[in-house]
Formats: C-alpha cells, structure tokens, sequence
C-alpha cells in the first residue's frame, strides 16, 4: 500500500472547512467555513487567504461557466461573484431549513450541481441530495424515490462522478458506508445504487480510522475519501479495495480537492468543530489546510452552466 504525509500550507482555524475547489483559470483554491458562515479563496502563489461573510451556513460550492461561483446555503442556491462580493439567490432551498442544511456537493460534467443535504438531528435517514440545473431544483435522490431501497441517509457527503459520467459515489458518513450509483450524465438520471465500501464503526476494530466525508476521483478512477476522526485519506481502487493511505497531523480531516498546475497537489480541509479542548492542545493545527504531492493528478472541476436568461447582475 501506497503511503504520504500531508503537512500544513495555510493555519485556517477553521471551524468547519470544507469542500476545497481547486479553479484551474485562477490557480486558487476557494474553500468554505460552514460553522463559520465564509468563503475563502487561497491563493497558493501568494499565500494569501481571501475571505466573504455569507449570511447562513454555506454548505458546498463549484465554479460556474463565466466566472465566479454557484453555492448552495441553508437557505437555498445562489450565484457568487467574488470581485463584486456579491450573493445573487437562484432558488429557495428544497426542505425545511429548521433542521436540515446542504452539506457536500459538485457539479457533474453537464454542468448540473448536485447537492446532498444533512438532516442535523442525524436520528434517520431523512437527508437527500438536490440538483440544481440552469437555475431550476429538482430531486436528485433521497427517501421519497424508493422507500423499500431506503435512499435517504444521514449526511450526505463524498459525492463524486466517474470521467465516463456512467457512475457516481455518495457517502454517508454517520452510517460509514460509501455507495455507488448508476448514472447517465446526458440525462441526469441516477440508476441503481450499491455498497462501494463499509468502514468499521468505533468499538468494531482495536484501532478506529474514521468515517468517509468529503472525496473526490483521480485520472486513474480512484476514489479518494477524507476520514473524519481518522487522521487519514484513503485512496479506493475502483474495485472499493483501499490501496493507498495519506496520514493527516490532525484527526479530523474533512474533504480533498486535487489542484496545482499540473493537478498533482492534494489539498485536504480539516476542522476544529466537534474536538475537545485536549485535543485542539495536541493538535493546534486542526481546521487548517494541508497539501500533499502525489504520482497521480485529479481531474478539472466541471463547471455550472447558468440558465440561457440569467445574466451577471450589474
């Protein structure tokens, strides 16, 4: 097995940083606080670390064909525009934002943005994955399609597509399982789903590795996935077995993004959220931003395609 150390490029102290998004026009990392209620954008070059207060919790982002963003908040989905600092709401969130928020997301190679919500009370599988497409939502998939085949999880995190658009993962960290689904990119249809991968709940195994959160796949069809309270990434053959590790110096590690000129770079966001006080003293670096070089590259981040009528606000 395949072995790396990832070490700290930017000490965030983030409270919840999550879903990094490596812009291949602009050589930066954009990366969101969702406790903290912010988007960043890293700027590896200059070190520098840009930063947008968003009303409510932003739960994913992607970038978006022209320039700027497409964000999903608790409250629903919205274009962003960086140079303006400027939020243009899209649609209205598709649940019920007392209890639910959006959580983990991406856009496929269609330009429709997916994403996946969290059910907070995390008491059933009531959460489901939205998608976002030219500017109308739509369900993607969740407990209302197929009650007996029971869609619905926890927290939807670890979405990602195959290069063919014939597959996509989704994973459930609370329940440690990652799934695979069928899909048809032209369409935008999801096919039947199966179990990738399980990982061992705590009390299971003598040495706990975490849960999978945020992920995302090589140009080999590996899929990588960030271990919450596991101080790890693993890397999936696409067979689901575990081939390659990445060691994290903190324990909660949250999502991975590949970036770089040549996409070789693997940057991993983390958090502080959640982690006793003990715990944030042995490891201070906790809601940082580590990078790791690896032999294999990512692919580029599809972009949102905006409704043929919707125009940048002047």
């Amino acid at each position: 097995m395949r072995e790396w150390q990832a070490t700290l490029v930017l000490d965030a102290r983030a409270e919840l940083a999550e879903c990094p998004l490596w812009s291949v026009a602009e050589q930066c990392l954009y990366w969101i606080d969702i406790a903290g209620r912010r988007l960043h954008r890293y700027d590896p070059a200059t070190k520098l670390d840009r930063v947008w207060w968003v009303p409510c919790e932003p739960g994913c982002i992607a970038l978006a064909d022209g320039g700027g963003l497409v964000a999903a908040l608790r409250d629903g989905f919205y274009r962003f525009y960086p140079e303006q600092s400027r939020l243009h709401k899209l649609a209205e969130a598709p649940y019920d934002t007392l209890d639910t928020r959006f959580n983990d997301g991406r856009c496929d190679a269609s330009g429709r943005f997916w994403a996946g919500a969290m059910y907070q009370p995390r008491t059933s599988e009531q959460a489901a994955m939205f998608c976002l497409e030219q500017g109308t939502v739509r369900p993607g998939w969740g407990p209302q399609d197929s009650p007996e085949q029971n869609f619905g999880v926890k927290v939807s995190n670890g979405l990602a597509f195959t290069a063919d658009g014939g597959a996509l993962f989704q994973s459930d960290t609370p329940n440690h399982v990652i799934y695979r689904f069928g899909f048809d990119a032209a369409t935008g249809q999801v096919g039947e789903r199966s179990v990738f991968a399980r990982l061992p709940v705590k009390g299971e195994e003598a040495v706990y590795g975490g849960r999978p959160d945020g992920a995302a796949i090589d140009m080999e069809g590996c899929y990588w996935s960030a271990q919450y309270e596991g101080g790890r990434v693993l890397r999936f053959s696409p067979d689901g077995e575990i081939i390659g590790v990445v060691h994290v110096p903190v324990l909660r590690p949250t999502m991975i993004a590949f970036g770089g000129a040549d996409l070789r770079t693997l940057y991993i966001t983390s958090a502080r959220e959640g982690a006793a006080e003990e715990e944030l003293a042995r490891q201070p670096q906790a809601g940082g931003i580590f990078a790791v070089r690896l032999d294999v590259a990512g692919r580029p981040e599809p972009l949102y395609r905006d409704a043929p009528t919707h125009k940048e606000p002047s």
